[in-house]
């Protein structure tokens, strides 16, 4: 029997065992009832409540826009579905950045208002103070390194991060002081895998992978990427299990045609 299906409910501390034992961890992103329901029944471990929602769900280029408000309702209806799995919250762009007050302000308005169970934030030594200040008010941090979306504009593209060697240390010091800081576990975005694979060796806690290769702890996907909704974004790492867009669109065709056709409703369909 696995740990992650032995635990009544996922916690940080079931994460930290799935890792010492050798587990792989399922993390899969979501922002709404109807579909965390769906993914926890499932048997997910984490639902990550992704600042992915301003490109997935409000349709904005990057995930910069989006507002701690909004993200907290997002959570809200996750959380309202989840029975079992561990729902990890963004904090968005501009939230946590500018010092540790407000980044403590922002990660307690999120547990106090979603119900959420931990929140994530982007980078390594530059918010290492954001992380000690929000660990030691008792609330769970997972951090986030490589390509770091909120620095879209700082880094002008989403190729590969950490390819040259000064990236890469900096990224294996800013893991370090992620763990030390008292981070529960940490996201490694598009990076080779033979780093991602040191990295995840390095530390104590877990890591999970989005592009960054098998040797990560755990895999997570944007679930309008990995269900095949979104059908314009394929990058290499991402391994599309359905495809939804073809399959709803042939729905709503047939719908359509169907109400045209005055086939629908038929007379089992009616009072």
């Amino acid at each position: 029997m696995s740990i992650s299906k032995e635990a009544r409910k996922v916690t940080t501390n079931t994460i930290q065992k799935m890792k010492l034992a050798g587990e792989k961890i399922s993390m899969i992103t979501a922002y709404d009832y109807s579909f965390a329901k769906i993914f926890d029944a499932a048997g997910i471990d984490i639902i990550l409540v992704g600042d992915s929602a301003s490109n997935v769900m409000a349709g904005h280029t990057t995930t910069l826009p989006i507002t701690l408000d909004q993200m907290i309702y997002h959570a809200q209806s996750v959380v309202r579905a989840r029975e079992r799995c561990l729902v990890v919250v963004d904090i968005p762009f501009g939230y946590y950045q500018s010092n540790s007050e407000i980044a403590l302000a922002s990660a307690i308005r999120i547990m106090k208002e979603s119900g959420g169970h931990t929140v994530k934030l982007e980078g390594g030594e530059e918010v290492i103070d954001s992380v000690k200040k929000i660990v030691s008010a008792g609330i769970p941090v997972m951090g986030h390194l490589g390509l770091t979306p909120q620095s879209i504009n700082k880094f002008g593209t989403y190729v590969v991060r950490a390819t040259e060697e000064a990236e890469a240390n900096k990224l294996r010091r800013d893991a370090l002081l992620l763990q030390e800081a008292g981070a529960f576990a940490i996201v490694l975005e598009k990076i080779p895998a033979a780093l991602a694979k040191e990295v995840s060796e390095s530390l104590s806690i877990p890591t999970i992978g989005i592009g960054g290769g098998p040797h990560c702890d755990g895999q997570v996907l944007v679930m309008h990427d990995m269900l095949g909704i979104n059908t314009e974004f394929k990058p290499r790492f991402l391994r599309q299990y359905l495809n939804l867009n073809e399959q709803i669109t042939g729905a709503v065709q047939q719908y359509i045609s169907d109400v045209k056709s005055r086939d629908f409703p038929n007379e089992q369909e009616q009072y």
